[in-house]
């Protein structure tokens, strides 16, 4: 790894109970004991897209942070990924790297899917989780086949949702490891194109290297990314399976909309960009969406099969948080797409900061 990995910047494998994981941390030991910052990557990346905040935490001096692959990515352990847990198999081997730290409490930052691992996380072990930052998040009900703020499923099975979605093109480019920007879907030019905002990737060639890598990482098949298609009689044609990772975010396996009933509430910060093309009430990837601009064919009509609403989802459950006990608080940067971290690195350091150092005493309301 040491090719991709910035000065300063350390890989360590951790033995736990749930296999050995790779975490990447600052310079020396990675965290053990106490609290520690614990950053959750995104679909189709890994930690080297955070390495550029572990080395701001660090400068800062207040707080141990590490930042884990999840399985099946980076240099993580290629192990199955069971799509009828929901995304349950990676917030339990974050737990168990929690444990094998001897971590008494952790802030959590997830980003896209990673944030509905953190929020999953918080679901299952609300005492051990100090805070929470949604980077770019998944709706708290997953990735396609829902409507309406309240995430209504369309179709019983999560019709729309799952590995079907997946570009195959895409999917081989990644299998390929696929370094060049010669196809829209080779995963240079999806970077470029989708990951952030036209324009924001920042100008060091060699980051935006370390980037393609850590989406090259990614490991592919039925297993893994995209999973198992299923085919369906309703539009669009596709349903989620059992295995895999995009089926983990299909609406019949995965609602985190539960956090709003517990009775110890973290207090969340929500950081987005308004460009964000992934993530969005009219995002480019749900098959809804698309077919309501003719991309998809045969789209029946926003009254069957409307796009999701992906940030009103978000904003509907953090409201209900926030009136029920907790405390959210949302940053939007202008110009910004899916990766506000990659996208604003100092301004994102400077809200994460804020956010870390908020007294527990602080207000409820932080809307």
């Amino acid at each position: 790894m040491a090719d991709v990995l910035l000065p300063g910047i350390t890989a360590t494998r951790v033995p736990t109970e749930r296999g050995v994981q790779s975490v990447l941390h600052p310079a020396g030991l990675p965290p053990a004991g106490g609290e520690a910052v614990v950053l959750v990557h995104g679909n189709v990346s890994s930690a080297l897209f955070w390495q550029q905040q572990l080395l701001a935490l660090a400068r800062s001096g207040r707080h141990s942070v590490l930042a884990v692959d999840l399985r099946g990515y980076g240099e993580a352990e290629p192990l199955p990924v069971d799509a009828t847990r929901g995304v349950r198999d990676w917030s339990d081997d974050l737990a168990a790297l929690v444990e094998a730290l001897e971590l008494d409490r952790v802030h959590l930052v997830g980003w896209s899917m990673g944030a509905g691992i953190v929020l999953q996380y918080l679901l299952d072990a609300p005492s051990r989780v100090a805070s929470v930052a949604l980077v770019a998040p998944i709706s708290p009900y997953g990735f396609g086949g829902t409507a309406g703020p309240d995430g209504t499923r369309v179709h019983a099975d999560g019709a729309g949702s799952g590995a079907g979605a997946a570009n195959p093109e895409f999917v081989a480019a990644i299998a390929a490891g696929d370094t060049t920007a010669d196809s829209p879907t080779s995963p240079r030019a999806v970077l470029r194109a989708f990951y952030v905002a036209p324009g924001s990737l920042p100008l060091d060639p060699a980051l935006e290297d370390v980037f393609v890598a850590s989406m090259n990482s990614t490991r592919t098949g039925v297993e893994h990314y995209p999973g198992e298609a299923v085919a369906v009689d309703a539009w669009p044609g596709v349903a989620p399976g059992t295995q895999g990772v995009l089926n983990t975010m299909a609406p019949t396996v995965f609602d985190v909309s539960g956090i709003v009933d517990l009775a110890e509430k973290p207090p969340v910060l929500w950081i987005r960009g308004d460009a964000d093309q992934i993530v969005s009430d009219t995002s480019v990837f749900d098959l809804a969406f698309l077919g309501s601009v003719g991309a998809v064919p045969g789209w029946p009509g926003a009254d069957d099969f409307p796009p999701q609403p992906m940030v009103t989802q978000t904003r509907s459950v953090l409201d209900r948080y926030a009136a029920t006990g907790g405390a959210y608080r949302e940053v939007v940067f202008p110009d910004v797409g899916h990766t506000p971290h990659v996208e604003r690195p100092q301004e994102f350091t400077v809200a994460l900061l804020e956010h870390l150092d908020v007294p527990a005493e602080a207000p409820a309301n932080l809307t």
